[in-house]
């Protein structure tokens, strides 16, 4: 099942008929006890809702912080020591990847957020910038993993390579992360086989492509979370992006107007148009 946040309230989406859920919160919906029986319910008791087509969808986010996790991916680690070797940090990237510790860094609150279709920015004092296309969890307050989702996790390159210490002025500003298009809930796991792909167009031309799979992931979605959830509450739940495994070359840099897609399979394909910074 797919949960929608949009203009007009919140709807659940199965067999490509979508429902209402009224008289819920976003924060009250995802801390459920068990979101996914309680949606089958909806679906069960509820009616087709014929507005969703004229609603506007958001990103599926209600005050939930974003978390995002860093050198998850071998083609991760090897961008992160390439572009920081001159300031002396590409040892640190090479020590993190096969460290027991993942690198878990604060990406973004709710009101920084892109949903799909809006604008995500680029930093105006940076001169290298690319997206990152990463599989995205919901986790509940109780550290359960209840849903995917879409996440862009903006990055200035050229500003982290200074120095790894200016890791979260590349990283957090105003819209450099996205979210979307929606919430998949399932109590299952991703299969390893699931496929992530990345198209970034420039004036309607493809100017960069490129595909990995979960397998790719070094670390496993519940490993992250744990190390997330030690010594730390969220007590709307949080998301947690789970690292990059596509990195454009070191030649590529995103530019005002390029449109970025990414889609993840089954969740469905986040969309935005990149803007310059003031």
């Amino acid at each position: 099942m797919k949960l929608y946040r949009t203009t007009n309230g919140t709807y659940v989406e199965q067999g490509g008929t979508y429902y209402s859920v009224a008289g819920n919160s976003w924060d009250a919906l995802v801390t459920q006890d068990n979101l996914h029986a309680f949606l089958q319910s909806v679906v069960a008791n509820g009616e087709a809702a014929a507005d969703f087509a004229a609603a506007q969808i958001l990103a599926p986010i209600g005050t939930q912080e974003v978390w995002a996790a860093g050198v998850t991916y071998y083609r991760s680690r090897s961008a992160r020591m390439e572009e920081s070797k001159s300031a002396g940090g590409g040892d640190f990237y090479d020590r993190v990847y096969s460290a027991e510790r993942p690198e878990l860094f604060f990406k973004s609150t709710a009101s920084r957020v892109a949903g799909p279709s809006s604008q995500v920015r680029i930093r105006s004092d940076a001169k290298w910038n690319v997206p990152e296309p990463e599989l995205t969890l919901l986790i509940n307050q109780r550290g359960h993993i209840i849903g995917y989702t879409v996440g862009n996790d903006m990055s200035s390159r050229d500003i982290e390579g200074e120095n790894p210490l200016y890791l979260p002025q590349a990283k957090v500003y105003d819209r450099s992360c996205a979210l979307g298009p929606c919430i998949l809930v399932t109590p299952e796991p991703l299969p390893t086989t699931t496929p992530i792909r990345l198209e970034i167009l420039r004036q309607g031309a493809a100017a960069f492509s490129a595909e990995t799979t979960l397998a790719e992931l070094k670390r496993t979605p519940v490993s992250l979370v744990e190390y997330l959830f030690r010594d730390n509450s969220f007590p709307a739940g949080a998301f947690l992006m789970t690292g990059t495994g596509i990195v454009p070359p070191d030649s590529f840099t995103l530019a005002s107007g390029d449109r970025i897609r990414i889609t993840i399979d089954p969740i469905g394909t986040l969309e935005n148009e990149v803007v310059q910074g003031n």
